[in-house]
C-alpha cells in the first residue's frame, strides 16, 4: 500500500513560491507543485487564472472571518476538499447511463 504514496514522483511534493497580488498588496504563497495543479484545475472549471481564484477565495475567506487564519494552510484544505467531491463530469455520466440503462419489464407486462 505504501507503494502507492512513495513512489509518487518527486516533482509533485517539490514546494514552489509564487509572486501574486491580493487586494493590491504583492505577496508570495509557497506550496507543493500538486497543489498549484489542483488550484489551477479549480479555478478552470470557474474560468478564472490560478491568482485570480486565490485572490477570490481569499477576499470571500475575509469576509467571513475576522481573524487571519494560516491562508496556506487554507489552500491546501481547500484543494483536499476540491478532490473529495464527486466530480460533476463523474455526476453527469452517471445521470446518463441511469437514463439509458433498459429496465426489464415485469413478467407478464408485455403485451403484443
Amino acid at each position: 500500500m505504501c507503494s502507492v504514496y512513495v513512489n509518487a514522483d518527486p516533482i509533485q511534493y517539490e514546494a514552489r513560491t509564487r509572486s501574486l497580488r491580493i487586494n493590491n498588496v504583492l505577496t508570495t504563497i509557497r506550496l507543493e507543485n500538486l497543489f498549484w495543479d489542483v488550484l489551477a484545475e479549480i479555478a478552470g472549471r470557474e474560468d478564472k487564472t490560478t491568482n485570480q481564484m486565490i485572490a477570490t477565495l481569499h477576499e470571500e475567506l475575509s469576509a467571513r472571518r475576522e481573524d487571519s487564519p494560516n491562508f496556506t494552510s487554507f489552500l491546501r484544505v481547500c484543494c483536499l476538499r476540491y478532490l473529495s467531491l464527486p466530480r460533476l463530469d463523474d455526476v453527469a455520466q452517471k445521470h446518463a447511463a441511469l437514463r439509458t440503462a433498459v429496465v426489464p419489464a415485469a413478467p407478464g407486462t408485455l403485451r403484443h
